[in-house]
């Protein structure tokens, strides 16, 4: 049996709570509620991937995790170079439309094909 079942997009305070929880208490208060309003109309994985990047981001610095490694991985996630990722994190391919829906492209010139 298949289910679906659709989780609504986690609010400011929800952000700010799944940064603080996946950040295990690495940055200020501050910085996470400045991500969280930067990361509007993103999902809890978009959170996750967020804090991974700023703490692989530290340790290749070789430094441990700070505010400014956060507030550059939000930074990094948000361009447009990253579209497809937010795509696949459900956080939406555009982010700057604000919609939430993931534009997928064609993966064939002149649109999608079935069978031929």
């Amino acid at each position: 049996m298949d289910l679906a079942a659709e989780i609504p997009l986690p609010d400011a305070i929800a952000r700010t709570r799944l940064v603080s929880l996946y950040g295990g208490g690495l940055f200020s208060a501050e910085a996470l509620a400045a991500v969280a309003t930067r990361a509007e109309g993103t999902t809890a994985s978009f959170a996750k991937e967020l804090v991974r990047r700023a703490v692989l981001g530290a340790a290749v610095a070789g430094v441990e995790p700070r505010d400014e490694h956060l507030l550059l991985a939000v930074q990094d996630l948000l361009s447009d170079a990253e579209a497809l990722t937010r795509s696949l994190l459900g956080a939406g391919g555009d982010h700057k439309d604000g919609d939430g829906v993931a534009p997928y492209p064609s993966p064939m010139p002149g649109g999608w094909s079935a069978g031929g």
